[in-house]
């Protein structure tokens, strides 16, 4: 049995319908806070069960039984070292044989501030004692294509990355590389630096999407701070904006690029491309 945490988000449901391909739903758990917001699964035969980062019993009977237990980091900035620790906690005391973690690429020597709570995660992983696998996730290029109407109607896309390589990946491609690793035998401690196939720049981002949307459409690169409070401007929270304006400056340093075709060998083939998502999201 293989339980995924996180099973109602963007990422934990693509990972089950790569795990249905796979194995019978019977042998899937969606592990939920919201029990509801899974009833389409639970319709297909996926096992759902209740589970609460701050409620420890729901957490050690969601994973009752399980060989594997997938923990899908969580989305609250700043909460998810306590919340990680529980998970890990509960699978130690449900007995649990595996453990794997979505952390963050080359999460030990990244710039981003984003990677010490993945870091802090994985040393509890290890601290453990439990077998386990760690996905390094890249970046997902949909985090790029939010930002396409804004670049459409301003004629700019606004960054600052610099010239730093992003080597992103869809976010299905990296849902599918944690389904092959739930479901393949491998050593204890195995660890994947995932990323795309090809790699860009902001410039060479928003050139493609003048390309695909037919308008003009250049990068312009500002200073963290500009950055950040132009996010802020646009709506999201400062927190939000400062975090994403971090990881634009990571990026520069080279912090989201990796080019070990690591993800592509692991799935079996070609993440998909970048431009052929802009060109999906600009309807062409």
């Amino acid at each position: 049995m293989i339980v995924v945490t996180g099973a109602s988000g963007q990422l934990g449901r693509l990972v089950i319908e790569s795990l249905l391909q796979r194995v019978p739903a019977e042998q899937i758990v969606a592990a939920v806070r919201s029990p509801h917001k899974v009833a389409d699964l639970a319709a297909r035969g996926v096992v759902v069960r209740r589970a609460d980062y701050s409620d420890a019993a729901s957490l050690r009977s969601a994973f009752s039984g399980a060989r594997k237990v997938l923990l899908i980091s969580g989305n609250e900035i700043g909460q998810r070292l306590p919340q990680h620790a529980a998970v890990i906690d509960a699978a130690k005391a449900a007995g649990v044989p595996w453990l794997f973690y979505t952390s963050l690429l080359h999460a030990d020597v990244s710039p981003l501030g984003l990677a010490e709570e993945h870091r802090q995660t994985e040393q509890l992983i290890r601290d453990s004692g439990l077998n386990h696998v760690l996905l390094r996730n890249g970046w997902y290029t949909e985090n790029y294509l939010a930002s396409i109407p804004a670049a459409l109607s301003h004629q700019a896309f606004l960054g600052c990355a610099g010239d730093g390589l992003i080597a992103s990946a869809a976010r299905a491609d990296y849902a599918e590389a944690a389904a092959v690793a739930l479901t393949r035998e491998q050593a204890t401690g195995t660890l994947y630096e995932l990323a795309g196939d090809e790699a860009y720049t902001l410039a060479q981002f928003s050139a493609a999407i003048a390309e695909a949307a037919g308008k003009p459409v250049v990068y312009q690169d500002l200073p963290q701070v500009e950055f950040a409070a132009v996010l802020e401007q646009a709506g999201l929270p400062p927190a939000f904006a400062q975090l994403l304006a971090d990881s634009d400056v990571g990026a520069s340093q080279g912090g989201l690029f990796d080019d070990s075709h690591t993800l592509s060998q692991l799935i079996g083939h070609a993440t998909t491309p970048w431009q052929a998502m802009i060109a999906t999201a600009i309807g062409q």
